[in-house]
């Protein structure tokens, strides 16, 4: 038996749910009741859908030593970068889910011809310099914890695999995290005491 100094793990164990928005949408109210988030995320946080195996956060700080010559050892570290990503392959093949990929945003595409069955939509990849940002979300499925990343650029690459069943085509993508126009880079919430720690 462990000793008592040893707390059992609070651990978190679902893929969550992914979002997408333009730049500047309100981040969600955060209403907690029960210890879990009780509002929903505003129409202007569009449904990513379904991924092939989860998301991955990833945010890293580079530091380098600060040395003077009397001493052998740093007498101390500076952070010199930071950087962020979040990491996921839609697993829903659609025309809006390659351009967002593909950095065309988060805008609808209309069909360039007819309606409904006989609907021809068309995307073109964008010319470099004109990449649109988007904002993104993530809450886990037990509605406790929440991220925002308040601007980011897709800066994977996108390869899309076609092949026989039970594989099926998903599109990878790798969002880089930037510094927005106000706010932090990214914001996590947490839902009642059980993930305060």
């Amino acid at each position: 038996m462990p000793p008592a100094a040893v707390a059992v793990p609070v651990l978190l164990q679902d893929p969550g749910y992914l979002f997408g928005a333009v730049l500047g949408t309100a981040v969600p109210t955060n209403t907690v009741a029960g210890s879990v988030f009780t509002d929903a995320w505003a129409a202007a946080w569009v449904p990513l859908g379904a991924t092939a195996e989860g998301s991955t956060f990833a945010y890293s700080s580079s530091v380098e030593p600060i040395s003077v010559a009397e001493f052998f050892d740093p007498i101390r570290y500076a952070t010199v970068s930071r950087a962020g990503s979040m990491a996921f392959a839609l697993a829903s093949y659609t025309l809006q889910n390659v351009k967002r990929a593909l950095n065309g945003g988060m805008g609808v595409i209309t069909p360039t011809s007819g309606t409904g069955a006989t609907a021809l939509s068309l995307f073109e990849p964008v010319a470099p310099g004109a990449e649109l940002r988007i904002m993104l979300g993530w809450e886990s499925q037990d509605n406790t914890t929440r991220i925002v990343v308040r601007q980011s650029l897709q800066g994977g690459e996108t390869s899309m695999e076609f092949k026989k069943a039970p594989a099926f085509a998903s599109i990878p993508c790798t969002f880089q995290f930037e510094v927005p126009a106000s706010g932090a880079v990214f914001s996590m919430w947490s839902a009642g005491v059980g993930r305060l720690g």
